[in-house]
């Protein structure tokens, strides 16, 4: 055989990290952290094996861990002490992710990025105000427009306590306008807004609604989140909430979603987030635990896959465990 052009000559140790054409570290990776307000000490996960709830008194600590990895940012997630219709926990100055922000910007130098949404404080678990029949006879299930002066009111205080930057995620029309607003009147113009641009309804989502206590009381998200069937829409999705002033634009779930992240990549020239969902984490190391494949391997390539169809930074649970490698 005559082959002038070997691929395999790049394949060589040495050689082929010199021309790996995508770079996977730490600082592309951001650690999510579940702030419990009802316990006062560290609660494990059970379908997210290696993860806590933790009290707000010890965030710091959970952060301080994280941040000995190499992992730049956190997102964080609460739990209240009580619920209600409103979701008023949400945006309360004293809500548990409002005193977490505090003393983790106080007492370290990690990026806060507080995620915006109502489920986990609402009694009947959707990420908004909810119909008056939505029980009995779901339409809409949230109403669309009330619901933006609840979420702007839990970016602001947010804000106040500290976030560098809130994430809302409630795929609610209009929520990214609202919010840019609201920071801008509260004097927040330096905090940016990472969108959950494309949200999907995902059945990936499984683990998180345990470790963070916000499954639907009744009926489901296919009202607001995207449908799993949909493309061309997250492109549409996307390109409103960078019209209304999004920094950044995330889609959710990544690893089923690489077309998606792809394309808002080719589409946009600002910064693309994935979010690798609890479901993806889960399955991994129930494989892993069954023996089926190699835990540390297959969550470097997961991440690498999802960096590699374009995204620039990476909301993971495996956050740690990989930056520990990298």
């Amino acid at each position: 055989m005559d082959l002038t052009d070997r691929p395999r000559r790049l394949r060589t140790d040495g050689v082929r990290p010199l021309v790996a054409e995508t770079d996977l570290s730490a600082s592309d990776l951001v650690a999510p952290v579940f702030v419990d307000a009802t316990t006062d000490e560290r609660v494990p996960i059970e379908t997210m094996p290696g993860h806590e709830r933790v009290p707000v008194d010890e965030a710091v600590d959970r952060v301080a861990e994280i941040r000995e990895t190499g992992v730049e940012a956190v997102i964080l997630f609460g739990v209240p002490e009580s619920k209600d219709a409103s979701g008023s926990r949400a945006y309360a100055d004293d809500g548990v992710v409002q005193r977490a922000i505090r003393r983790i910007d106080a007492e370290t130098d990690v990026t806060v990025i507080g995620d915006v949404c109502l489920c986990e404080y609402t009694d009947h678990g959707h990420c908004g105000v909810i119909e008056e029949s939505a029980e009995s006879d779901p339409t809409l299930t949230v109403k669309n427009d009330e619901t933006l002066d609840l979420l702007a009111r839990t970016a602001v205080s947010q804000a106040d306590a500290g976030a560098d930057v809130v994430a809302p995620s409630a795929m609610t029309d209009g929520q990214v306008g609202a919010i840019r607003e609201a920071l801008d009147d509260a004097g927040h113009e330096e905090v940016a807004i990472l969108s959950y641009a494309a949200k999907y309804e995902s059945a990936f989502y499984g683990p998180f609604r345990d470790a963070a206590d916000g499954a639907p009381a009744f009926g489901d998200r296919r009202h607001y989140q995207m449908d799993p069937a949909n493309r061309r829409e997250a492109l549409r999705e996307a390109r409103l909430d960078a019209e209304q002033g999004a920094d950044v634009l995330m889609v959710k779930p990544g690893l089923p979603y690489l077309d998606i992240v792809g394309d808002l990549r080719r589409e946009f020239d600002c910064p693309i987030a994935a979010y690798n969902v609890s479901g993806e984490y889960a399955m991994l190391h129930a494989a892993a635990e069954k023996g089926w494949l190699d835990l540390e391997t297959t969550a470097l390539e997961s991440l690498t896959a999802l960096k590699r169809a374009g995204a620039d930074l990476i909301i993971t649970y495996f956050a740690e465990d990989v930056a520990d490698h990298l």
